[in-house]
């Protein structure tokens, strides 16, 4: 695993606020902050049950944290792919179930 571009990546996140380091333990059920600085450092590397939780939550592969510079990813819909991306951990089930219907809504629609 290139754990630094991990590192790069997990700093990246951080920095640019697209997640926070409380939800990074909330996702991972760990309780520890000290624990966020080491994967940013490359001192600890990500368990691969916590990579997988992180990735599917901000809507990246595991090749994508491990294997890519995610700072030059560029996304379909950038703009609001970040925006959800930013948004995602302040949602409430119920948001995340609206946002769903609508996308569910005018993609069948489309169809049509």
């Amino acid at each position: 695993m290139s754990n630094n571009l991990l590192s790069k990546n997990i700093c990246y996140l951080l920095d640019h606020k697209i997640i926070s380091a409380d939800s990074l333990l909330k996702i991972t059920g760990h309780t520890s902050p000290g624990l966020i600085s080491m994967w940013k450092t490359g001192e600890r590397t990500i368990m691969t049950p916590d990579l997988i939780k992180i990735a599917n939550h901000l809507n990246y592969t595991i090749d994508q944290l491990v294997n890519q510079d995610i700072s030059k990813i560029k996304c379909e819909n950038d703009d609001l792919e970040n925006l959800y991306r930013k948004a995602k951990p302040m949602l409430t089930d119920d948001d995340k179930a609206t946002i769903e219907f609508i996308l569910k809504k005018r993609i069948k629609e489309n169809s049509d």
